[in-house]
């Protein structure tokens, strides 16, 4: 996005996809206190393949289920020492992937750690957002929620 361009305006949490990682949709939380973003990640491993570091992990990417698992693999990006909420500092991967929401495609960096006692399974920290978009704190889904999808009656 160029200095021209003008900022999009976002509410507190948004649906979001991560193409590159084969991610359709995740609801993500905004949140311009963390600096750097999250995505619930497990079974994460760390590899070499041709001289690269790698990484090879799961995401659940709804919400208080389990039934929809995603495998992903991406380049290590880096290693970085993050504080937690809580105050304790933590080494994790960061891989470097594209998120998509409405027109809007860029690149982030994305720590990998075990959110499943979060309320969100992805953070946006304001890295993620400088000089892209402004957050109204009391609003929520600019872009829409997906539809949910209803049992049909076919007894």
């Amino acid at each position: 996005m160029n200095a021209d361009s003008p900022l999009i305006i976002i509410g507190w949490r948004e649906w979001l996809s991560l193409p590159d990682l084969g991610v359709p949709r995740i609801k993500a939380k905004i949140d311009t206190g963390a600096r750097s973003s999250s995505l619930h990640a497990y079974d994460i491993e760390q590899f070499e393949r041709e001289g690269c570091s790698m990484v090879r992990f799961k995401v659940h990417p709804i919400q208080r289920r389990e039934q929809l698992e995603i495998c992903c693999l991406a380049e290590v990006h880096d290693i970085r020492s993050v504080r937690t909420s809580s105050g304790e500092a933590t080494d994790r991967i960061v891989i470097q992937t594209t998120a998509s929401w409405l027109d809007q495609t860029w690149t982030i960096d994305l720590t990998l750690a075990d959110r499943s006692q979060m309320g969100f399974r992805m953070l946006v920290g304001r890295e993620a957002m400088r000089g892209r978009m402004l957050v109204d704190p009391g609003r929520s889904y600019f872009g829409g929620r997906p539809k949910r999808k209803t049992q049909s009656n076919n007894s």
